[in-house]
């Protein structure tokens, strides 16, 4: 593709994460055009004045990591992030309540989040390194029925990332979009992904990855 910025979510999730670095990100950011950030909550207000000259998206999380945050918490924390001016919202789904099969709780647990999000992406992580390939399927289903926009493979904190395999098979569940996120570090594995069907990346090695692409358009 011509320029692989605009598939590319620049994320920057560890907790120990400062303010200046949050500050380095957007304005790499903006030089290299991604997307979107990707940050926790805390520092939404602070991406979005730095990046409310750009067309940089400003992306956070809702009950991250663990997604086990009651259905009200998860709504309400989606309303604030919207007040602060997050344009997207990736979701962890209930895995527990996955796992256990009570498929309801799962998809009403992601409509509420939708509902509170009128006009915002919507992507709902469904932690793909801790499920089956039918509960992958099933997750993906199910979001996919609740009014998402796109399905994630993972917070990056868990499990294996982001696979080929994974990847493919939720692309040919849905036809929502995929983002493809855990263990993305290079240029290669980024268009392999691309290839089965991820149509967002997101990665903690934006950076990197893009100096890597350039080096090879020279």
């Amino acid at each position: 593709m011509d320029n692989i910025a605009k598939v590319i979510d620049s994320t920057l999730l560890r907790p120990d994460a400062t303010g200046e670095d949050i500050v380095r990100l957007c304005q790499e950011a903006k030089r290299y055009g991604f997307f979107a950030v990707s940050i926790q909550p805390y520092w939404v207000g602070l991406a979005k004045e730095i990046l409310k000259d750009s067309e940089v998206k400003v992306d956070s999380v809702v009950g991250f990591p663990f997604g086990a945050e009651t259905t009200k918490i998860k709504t309400l924390q989606t309303q604030e992030l919207i007040d602060r001016g997050a344009d997207e919202i990736d979701m962890v789904q209930n895995i527990g309540e996955l796992k256990s099969k009570n498929y309801k709780a799962v998809r009403d647990d992601i409509a509420s989040v939708v509902k509170t999000a009128p006009g915002r992406i919507v992507k709902v992580i469904i932690e793909s390194g801790l499920l089956t390939k039918d509960e992958i399927v099933i997750s993906c289903k199910i979001a996919e029925e609740a009014g998402a926009d796109f399905v994630k493979t993972s917070t990056g904190f868990f499990g294996k990332g982001a696979t080929k395999e994974d990847v493919e098979l939720m692309h040919k569940t849905v036809k929502i979009g995929v983002k493809a996120a855990g263990g993305i570090r290079d240029l290669k594995t980024l268009k392999e992904l691309l290839k089965v069907g991820a149509t967002r990346i997101g990665t903690s090695a934006a950076k990197r990855i893009m100096e890597e692409f350039l080096r090879k358009e020279e």
